[in-house]
């Protein structure tokens, strides 16, 4: 299917003009003339992209797009606009052309007689398992619109949180790559010229410095086998991260960080804690929903945990039993979820239990960023003062022997 723009006259001499799909051009022109029509003019609509959208990087669909189509599509549906001009709709109004064509062949899946999540199905990339497992299931309940409310309040917590997780790692991280350069500057550049000042002078050198020049002659005399080395090391951990056993091990190795690995933590019991629900809460079984959960959790450690307690379930175990088998899941969520089990309440419980994890990792991140603050600082400048001193105290005894 593509869009076409016309001109045209109607039978009282009126000028129409605007949009049409059809198969091609000549299939556009018989619908028109259908409609009682004289085409002027028609030709394929032109995609509106500006040379930022032309750069990859520019055109890609991120969190934030499907957050707005999902809120959109609520609102053409309670509307009562059906699934094939909603998307359409949306299709034509896209900040980008990829979002733009994903949607239009949603759209054309759905005029091929697809279901929505079928349709959705087919575009992985975008539109995750658990995304088309709650528009299925919204379909089979005759909810949808609420599904995709449901959807659009899902992605902005977790993308709230999961980004407020992210951005607490940014300052620090970027300190330290500073610091390092700074510090391999001032190793290369610096710290040979002052040893051969002072060899040439004869001055005699403190034990200190002596180790300072012998690391800056170490750096100096092997930065390229040193480069190449860690060009081979980051090449080697990116490969291994991405089998199985190197996803679960540097997930572990990541929880295992003090301060952070709580961070992580939290972060992903709730958001086991709100696909859970959010899933419960369309009518998407328990079974499933452990499944799915595990599949876009987004970490190795907690997806194989929910695989082996869908396993259990599918077995006969309660939800809170095959959870205690896990030193992951903690005490009080797997007596929460008993309790769920018990009242028959399990989305409430979930949603609970995912409110007081996204709190707690709000908190900890507040913690943490006032803290690692000034850490850094007294850091750096320790760091810089050996750095400095190492140099200046020579300096300034052969200022003082003239």
């Amino acid at each position: 299917m593509a869009l076409f723009t016309y001109r045209a006259v109607d039978q009282e001499g009126a000028e129409r003009q605007g949009t049409i799909d059809a198969v091609n051009i000549d299939v556009a022109i018989t619908a028109l003339q259908r409609r009682g029509l004289v085409v002027s003019s028609i030709a394929p609509q032109q995609e509106k992209t500006t040379a930022w959208t032309r750069i990859s990087l520019f055109d890609r669909i991120t969190n934030a797009d499907i957050v707005m189509v999902s809120r959109q599509i609520t609102t053409l549906f309670e509307a009562q606009v059906s699934a094939l001009h909603a998307f359409r709709l949306l299709a034509s109004e896209a900040r980008t052309p990829k979002l733009a064509e994903k949607l239009t062949a949603v759209a054309n899946d759905i005029q091929s007689g697809s279901l929505i999540s079928a349709a959705l199905s087919r575009h992985p990339e975008v539109f995750s398992p658990f995304y088309v497992n709650m528009v299925r299931a919204g379909e089979e309940a005759g909810k949808l619109d609420e599904t995709f409310s449901f959807l659009a309040d899902y992605l902005d917590r977790n993308y709230e949180i999961t980004q407020k997780a992210r951005n607490a790692l940014i300052y620090p991280a970027f300190i330290t790559t500073t610091f390092v350069v700074v510090m391999a500057l001032m190793m290369t550049l610096v710290i040979p010229n002052l040893a051969t000042l002072l060899e040439e002078i004869g001055q005699n050198i403190p034990i200190y410095t002596k180790i300072v020049i012998g690391i800056s002659n170490f750096l100096t005399r092997y930065i390229l086998l040193i480069v190449i080395l860690l060009l081979i090391a980051g090449v080697f951990l990116y490969r291994f991260y991405r089998t199985p056993v190197g996803r679960e091990m540097f997930s572990r190795a990541r929880m295992q960080i003090p301060a952070i690995g709580e961070i992580y933590k939290k972060l992903f019991l709730s958001r086991v804690a709100d696909n859970l629900s959010t899933m419960l809460k369309s009518g998407v079984q328990i079974l499933r929903g452990l499944e799915i959960t595990g599949s876009v959790v987004g970490d190795a450690v907690y997806e194989k945990v929910l695989v082996a307690a869908a396993a259990d379930v599918k077995g006969g175990l309660p939800v809170s039993e095959a959870f205690r088998k896990h030193p992951e899941i903690p005490g009080i969520v797997v007596a929460m979820v008993k309790i769920g089990e018990e009242t028959g309440n399990m989305a409430h419980v979930l949603e609970t239990m995912a409110r007081f994890y996204r709190r707690e990792v709000n908190n900890a991140v507040d913690t943490l960023v006032g803290l690692i603050e000034p850490f850094m600082i007294v850091t750096l400048a320790v760091g810089v003062a050996m750095l400095l001193a190492s140099v200046l105290l020579p300096i300034y005894n052969i200022a003082s022997g003239f």
